[in-house]
């Protein structure tokens, strides 16, 4: 996740360059020093106490500590509005209307930005944020923006002070603020989207990061960040179309052609992967149905053995009448001629399940679904391999494009040696060796693509690859098959 920087204004509130000298200065840190003991005394005094003039005089003691001299104080920000509200709350006329004192404590409670109260609150929540304070930070710059509800430099402050604590829902609430109010810092946005993803809110994310888009238009991070959701959404399509644009508007960003060509190949291994599960349970049904009515008929051959010894077996009882052993031998033949036409009742049950069962596999749906899925697996494959080629032609040194391509030809090669060592000996004869001399040429193809690669980056992938590429050639070398390299 991208971390938000505390930016450099926080400075611009942290230390008031006085032009004092070091004597004028602590002059007047004592002198602000003693004002406050003595007005903090007088909270005590019931007379003083009930004026709402002290409390004025107390507010604005406290809020030129926090603008001037926080060393007295590294919360007067906050005694200063605590005061004001005494005020409001003491000067009222007779007739229950505000006074003046009250109306000027008012207007320092909520004038908003550029107001001395405000800007004191941002100032000690900057110092407590450089002192490392992060909730006395967050406290400030979450009163300050009590004070301007269309702030955007203390929401902005409050909300990174709120994710460093990790403090979620603050965060999303002074983020918020800061982009209601029409703030412009991409990288707030950024974070805000982080956030809710973290929710797997993904398209309250992308909401934020299109709004951030608007006050940035060109903000690569802003967009690249939509694609990186739309994949952890499911969104694999739109995310493509997404780095379709960027790659569109932005020709000579390798990175997001790379992306594009994974996404690609991605994709492609995935409808393989869906292709085979597809293609297999096809084929398992018919097999199975093929073995069954094998197994069938072999039962069904057994009946006419027992036909034929109950025949012979009859014959010899004819002539024989009282021999039980011939009788005995009769009525075993029977009790197995009954159990196997029992048995030949219930395959044929099962073989016609089988057969449904097969049938329904193998549906027009089906079907269609497989053809669907082999285009899609070949417009994705020749996409990808058209954007891995084409980050080489701008950078042909890019570590990612050459160690793509070449696990790319690699699959392709394993794939089709799977097929070699599915075949029967029979179909071995027949299309085995051309077969295998195709596979040879895919594992040749990859080869300097990852040779490149460790040329242009130091990787132990590359190198554990390439070693297993060099050792299946050996293979067929020892075999004496010829490699054929397809186009």
């Amino acid at each position: 996740m991208k971390r938000l920087i505390f930016v450099s204004a926080l400075s611009l509130f942290s230390f008031a360059a006085f032009s004092q000298d070091d004597a004028v200065n602590k002059a007047l840190v004592d002198g602000f020093r003693k004002d406050k003991e003595k007005s903090d005394k007088d909270v005590s005094d019931p007379k003083a106490s009930a004026k709402a003039s002290f409390w004025m005089e107390r507010a604005k003691l406290y809020e030129n500590i926090a603008s001037q001299a926080s060393e007295v104080d590294s919360s007067a920000a906050k005694t200063a509005m605590e005061a004001y509200k005494k005020v409001v709350e003491l000067d009222v006329t007779k007739k229950g209307e505000p006074g003046k004192s009250s109306k000027e404590a008012t207007s320092a409670l909520t004038a908003g930005e550029g107001t001395q109260l405000f800007n004191a609150f941002v100032k000690q929540g900057a110092e407590k944020y450089q002192a490392k304070n992060l909730n006395g930070a967050l406290e400030m710059f979450t009163m300050a923006q009590d004070i301007n509800k269309k702030d955007t430099l203390a929401s902005l402050y409050g909300g990174i002070a709120a994710q460093q604590l990790d403090k979620k829902e603050e965060a999303k609430k002074s983020f918020e603020a800061y982009a209601a109010n029409g703030g412009k810092d991409p990288s707030v946005f950024y974070g805000l989207a982080q956030l809710y993803r973290a929710e797997n809110n993904f398209d309250k994310a992308i909401e934020t990061l299109n709004t951030g888009l608007k006050q940035a238009p060109n903000n690569k991070d802003l967009k690249a960040e939509i694609v990186n959701i739309l994949l952890a959404s499911g969104k694999e399509e739109q995310a493509i179309q997404e780095l379709e644009a960027l790659a569109q508007s932005d020709p000579k960003n390798t990175q997001n052609i790379v992306n594009l060509a994974i996404l690609y190949d991605n994709m492609q291994r995935t409808a393989n992967d869906k292709i085979k599960q597809i293609s297999t349970k096809m084929g398992a049904g018919s097999n199975s149905v093929a073995t069954m009515t094998k197994n069938l008929e072999s039962e069904k051959g057994k009946i006419e053995v027992y036909d034929g010894e109950v025949k012979r077996i009859s014959g010899l009882i004819k002539k024989q009448p009282k021999n039980a052993d011939l009788k005995r031998q009769l009525a075993d033949v029977n009790a197995k001629k009954k159990e196997t036409l029992e048995a030949i009742a219930k395959m044929e049950g099962e073989v016609s399940a089988a057969q449904a069962a097969a049938k329904g596999n193998d549906t027009a749906a089906m079907e269609k679904e497989l053809a669907d899925l082999k285009a899609k697996q070949a417009d994705a494959s020749a996409k990808a391999m058209a954007n891995y080629k084409k980050v080489l032609e701008i950078d042909p040194a890019n570590y990612d494009a050459l160690f793509n391509l070449g696990v790319f030809y690699f699959n392709e090669a394993v794939i089709l040696k799977g097929e070699v060592d599915n075949m029967n000996m029979t179909d071995y004869q027949a299309k085995g060796k051309e077969i295998e001399g195709r596979v040879c040429g895919k594992f040749k193809k990859a080869k300097p693509y990852f040779e490149k690669a460790i040329q242009a980056k130091d990787e132990a992938e590359a190198k554990e690859t390439l070693g297993i590429v060099n050792g299946v050639l050996e293979q067929f070398a020892s075999k004496n098959v010829a490699c054929v390299e397809e186009q």
